[in-house]
């Protein structure tokens, strides 16, 4: 079955929401389901958005410098409390989600009210998960004593979101990136021991968003320079994680974006979607590649053959399913995006 919708994970690389989203309208026409709203401004190095606040607030101060945030997976810098500063009665600046999506959905209603975003077409935010932040910035020793109350700080932040705008119109996706580089071990030890854990905190995140809004899942491994922190072998982990929120959560899991290597063509790698659960969850495969001059031919039919074949023999069976890129646009040169956004349209057409 051809790939029929194209899913965005939200960062895209240009000046602001509206230009996202007339780019978006005009060069992806048919099968959008979302749209977001680029991620522009302060949010377009990821959680570094949040690192600057954390910086500037009084009840956390460096522990040990790195690269500021810009570098490779290995040196962000690390922040501990300030010297007197109580843990139970930590506070967090303002996370500045809310405030971003709150004004980036006034440009969504004035687009669709012009005609250009369908009317039923949502308008979706994207969140990192409260370890993402936590586990990056904060020096080890202290993470699992300011994660509850950054945590609480986020949910909240994402509940004035979902207060303001009517359920019908908005989708929520988590982004889960730092638990796969904990599973994986490529940010010290982890692994198997952590796995309970983490998958724990992914349903508290699944569980926050209310269940008439559709809750998602990005299912990442990194893009700094479009590179991952580890080259996953197969979707297997990603396929049991999955697997395990959607069974734990309380409210369904109505959509994921998995990680596929743009050179990834192997039957191996696809194989373990045979164990994706019958669960009714939106599929979107990241066969939209960064740099399509790079791409063997061939790979995105190969790669298409390859997942309708490991999905027949799933409990769910064959189903249709959507394209998206590995992770955001966000570091995609803003010259290449409307060619990028165009190959959206071409692979769902030429499938």
């Amino acid at each position: 079955m051809p790939p029929t919708h194209a899913h965005f994970n939200g960062s895209v690389n240009l000046a602001d929401t509206e230009s996202v989203m007339l780019e978006i309208t005009s060069r992806v026409p048919s099968g959008l389901r979302r749209l977001p709203d680029g991620e522009t401004g302060d949010r377009d190095n990821w959680i570094l958005f949040q690192l600057q606040k954390f910086m500037q607030w009084p009840s956390l101060t460096t522990a040990q410098l790195g690269d500021g945030g810009q570098g490779d997976y290995e040196r962000p810098p690390q922040l501990q409390l300030a010297d007197g500063v109580d843990p139970a009665e930590m506070t967090w600046p303002n996370l500045g989600y809310a405030d971003a999506y709150l004004a980036s959905y006034q440009t969504f209603l004035a687009l669709r009210e012009r005609g250009v975003v369908p009317a039923e077409v949502r308008f979706q935010v994207e969140y990192p998960t409260p370890m993402a932040s936590i586990g990056a910035y904060i020096v080890p020793d202290q993470q699992a004593t300011l994660l509850p109350s950054y945590q609480k700080a986020m949910f909240a932040d994402l509940d004035r979101v979902l207060a303001a705008i009517p359920p019908d119109e908005v989708a929520v996706q988590w982004d889960v990136a730092v638990e796969f580089g904990v599973l994986e071990e490529a940010f010290g030890p982890g692994g198997a021991q952590a796995y309970h854990m983490i998958v724990a905190a992914l349903v508290r995140c699944v569980d926050q968003v209310p269940a008439e809004v559709p809750a998602g899942l990005h299912l990442c491994y990194g893009d700094y320079a479009h590179t991952h922190f580890k080259q996953p072998e197969s979707l297997a982990l990603q396929v049991r994680v999955l697997n395990a929120v959607a069974a734990a959560a309380s409210r369904p899991v109505s959509f994921v974006s998995f990680t596929v290597p743009q050179y990834q063509r192997d039957e191996a790698y696809f194989a373990p979607l045979a164990e994706l659960a019958d669960l009714g969850i939106e599929l979107n495969f990241a066969l939209v590649p960064y740099h399509p001059a790079e791409q063997a031919a061939g790979t995105t039919d190969d790669q298409v053959r390859l997942i309708d074949a490991a999905l027949a023999s799933s409990p769910g069976g064959l189903r249709d399913w959507g394209v998206c890129t590995e992770c955001g646009m966000g570091r995609v040169d803003r010259a290449d995006v409307p060619a990028l956004l165009d190959l959206h349209r071409t692979i769902i057409a030429a499938d």
